[in-house]
């Protein structure tokens, strides 16, 4: 006589579960990293203007670190957010980037070129009204601040608009903050780097060509990669070059093909499946599930064919894509957006070429950027908008590719990290400029959404 499973569901178990899975849920929706990025930025700047400013400000320039034998190895508790778990944020958008140009939204440049002319001009207009508030001045190395767009955020506000905007729209958007995300990465990789050691770089490129051996060879574990990405990321924080680059480099290692192909995996999954219901029948139904010993054996066998009937570069970047945006994400807030609100100092602030080369160039050059670009690839003829999406939709992706955030405020903290009252300035440039380009996109979309939208090229 087969059990009857919802006998198994107690009242208490049941009553649980009615607590727990709103919650479960709550956690996976992308709009929950989002509100933790911003609780986590407010928190910051609440920090830097209370009483608890010299804590907040102690924390972050306290030395932290770890002996073996006469090597020591300190930084301070900024530097291991910024330089060490920040390198677990790229290598998440370097699996993205990955899986995107191999079998995603990127793996036709053809079909996509139109969202490389916006990434390339959400790029280049932002760098330009930088260069003209800044040319001649120290605060010309934050160049590359207002050229990233910060993509949690820019989809998020996006996906709250839900139906009213065309689901190719945020298609459109997060195929560009991927091609913008690595501009970002090759800027930082090419243009932020302190003196280099060429020793050091030797040292990674061994190391990286090891890795890419063991992915020809047809390793699969994740552990050979977890140390020799450590590995990696020493090398390359020694070698002058900015030690989240190791994260890419890291991700372009990692296996893309299965182990086995999807026709074995039926084979073998209709084996096993066949094999538990068999000996099922022959189980004493009145044993506990625990007692049945071979039917565990078989379900272990079953997540084992599954296991490797799918590629590492998926099963990794869902495992760690969700603690790098709960955890990483607002960690990094927290210790890097605390801005110091000086009404004196504010004038300053807001008379420095620095602030208005950020501010307009997240406001009004990622709008322009990305809107003129795609303009010109589609009269040229050598792109195409997706269905239903229209140049109007642009405007507002370009908009709201103006919320630079996390990627500017990361890369302001290398370009300014030894110009304090500059980086203060550009933080703050940042988060208003981030805020209107925000505020600009939705505004915009929710007018727009109202319209009967067309495919038609003005």
């Amino acid at each position: 006589m087969a059990t009857d499973s919802s006998k198994l569901n107690t009242p208490l178990e049941k009553g649980f579960e009615s607590i727990t899975w709103p919650f479960k849920e709550f956690i996976r929706d992308q709009k929950t990293s989002n509100a933790l990025l911003v609780f986590a930025t407010f928190a910051a700047i609440y920090f830097a203007n209370s009483n608890w400013q010299n804590l907040y400000s102690l924390f972050n320039a306290s030395v932290s670190g770890f002996y073996l034998g006469g090597w020591v190895f300190e930084m301070t508790n900024q530097a291991w957010v910024n330089d060490g778990l920040m390198t677990l944020f790229f290598y998440v958008i370097g699996l993205e980037i990955k899986r995107e140009l191999l079998a995603g939204e990127l793996s036709s440049l053809k079909t996509n070129i139109t969202i490389l002319a916006a990434a390339l001009g959400g790029m280049v207009f932002p760098a330009l009204i930088y260069f003209a508030f800044n040319a001649g001045e120290t605060s010309i190395r934050g160049w590359g601040i207002p050229m990233a767009t910060d993509t949690a955020f820019a989809v998020g506000v996006l996906a709250l608009l839900g139906k009213r905007i065309p689901i190719a729209v945020t298609t459109f958007l997060t195929a560009l903050a991927i091609f913008d995300d690595l501009g970002a990465v090759l800027v930082i990789a090419f243009f932020y780097v302190e003196d280099l050691s060429f020793y050091y770089i030797i040292q990674a490129v061994i190391i990286f060509s090891i890795m890419m051996g063991m992915n020809r060879l047809g390793i699969r574990t994740p552990l050979p990669y977890l140390i020799g990405g450590i590995f990696l990321w020493f090398a390359i924080h020694a070698s002058g070059v900015h030690s989240t680059i190791a994260g890419i480099l890291a991700a372009i290692t990692v296996p893309a093909k299965p182990k086995h192909e999807p026709s074995w995996f039926i084979k073998k999954t209709l084996h096993l499946l066949l094999k538990f219901e068999r000996l099922e029948k022959q189980a004493n139904n009145n044993n506990h599930i625990l007692a049945k010993q071979e039917e565990h054996d078989v379900i272990n066998d079953i997540e084992r064919v599954a296991e490797t009937s799918t590629t590492p570069l998926q099963r990794w970047e869902h495992t760690i894509r969700r603690p790098i945006a709960l955890f990483v994400l607002p960690l990094f807030a927290l210790s890097n957006a605390g801005i110091p609100i000086n009404i004196e100092i504010l004038p300053d602030t807001l008379n420095s070429n620095e602030f208005w080369g950020i501010f307009l160039g997240l406001v009004l050059g990622k709008s322009i950027g990305i809107t003129l670009f795609s303009w010109l690839a589609l009269r040229t003829g050598i792109g195409i908008l997706p269905h239903y999406v229209n140049l109007k939709h642009v405007l507002g992706i370009g908009l709201l590719g103006g919320m630079g955030f996390t990627m500017s405020i990361f890369i302001a903290g290398i370009g300014f990290s030894d110009l304090p009252m500059t980086l203060i300035n550009a933080k703050t440039a940042i988060l208003s400029g981030s805020l209107l380009a925000g505020t600009l996109g939705y505004s915009w979309m929710y007018w727009i959404s109202r319209e009967k939208t067309s495919n038609t090229i003005p």
